[in-house]
């Protein structure tokens, strides 16, 4: 659910070539503080998401105005979170734009690397879950409650396919474009979005789905329905993926028109 500002590795990527987002910034910050920013980050983004869901639940019993403070809270937590971590690590806080960078990145020296990946996902993970435990501390609930929000019916799934597949074409699309800069706001505001247009509420994020199913609250998901949302959070990045190669074609210069 995030990424950061434009950075000069990105800028030297050649205008034909992949243009992976978030990027990484040289110097590039120790991958031990790039993991701790991932993790943190994954683990106040849960944070906000289950707490004001908690919150909003316990002062109205109207689901719309539940789900507009939810969603607010979301937006402006995100949006702070992205400006304050996007520096050090990218603030991915999502397995999805994690391999999604990797994978548009693997044949050039920008974005992350395997190893680097295979560091950022556990701790979005283990930053999920412990997010999720500390919003349930804070109101006085059971640390880990299994969810019993069942969420597997099909029109949900669909759902984030296409909040995903959003997503990933709004960050790679504002890396493609050199406006990276806008992401705090842009992700923020799309996420927001989301929340209202598809029918899933837009989770679009792995590690949060997995740590949404440890508290038994209105932003939760029963464990039984994760593993479908997970896979459809991985197909919206195949569709999102294609989408920014068609959609954001690099044009062709002068020097490339044919002879007269």
């Amino acid at each position: 659910m995030a990424a950061t500002h434009e950075t000069a590795a990105e800028s030297a990527i050649s205008a034909t070539g992949p243009r992976p987002a978030p990027g990484a910034t040289p110097p590039r910050a120790p991958l031990i503080a790039r993991a701790a920013a991932e993790l943190v980050g994954t683990a106040a983004l849960v944070a906000v998401v289950v707490g004001s869901g908690i919150q909003a639940t316990e002062l109205t019993n109207d689901v719309g105005l539940q789900l507009l403070a939810n969603s607010l809270a979301t937006v402006f937590g995100l949006g702070v979170l992205i400006t304050l971590l996007g520096p050090v690590s990218g603030a991915h806080f999502n397995p999805a734009v994690t391999l999604a960078e990797w994978w548009t990145a693997r044949r050039s020296d920008a974005g992350v690397t395997l190893r680097e990946a295979a560091v950022y996902v556990p701790a979005q993970i283990i930053g999920a879950i412990a997010g999720a435990i500390l919003a349930d501390a804070m109101f006085g609930r059971p640390l880990v409650k299994w969810s019993t929000h069942d969420r597997s019916a099909g029109h949900l799934l669909l759902g984030e396919v296409v909040a995903t597949a959003g997503l990933i074409l709004l960050i790679f699309g504002l890396a493609r474009t050199d406006r990276l800069r806008f992401a705090p706001v842009a992700v923020a505001s799309y996420i927001g979005a989301a929340y209202w247009f598809t029918s899933s509420t837009s989770f679009a994020n792995p590690a949060v789905t997995i740590g949404r199913a440890f508290t038994d609250s209105f932003a939760g998901i029963a464990p039984g329905s994760v593993a479908g949302f997970i896979g459809m959070q991985l197909v919206g990045v195949v569709v999102g993926l294609p989408l920014v190669a068609l959609i954001f074609m690099p044009g062709r210069t002068a020097g490339d028109q044919p002879a007269a």
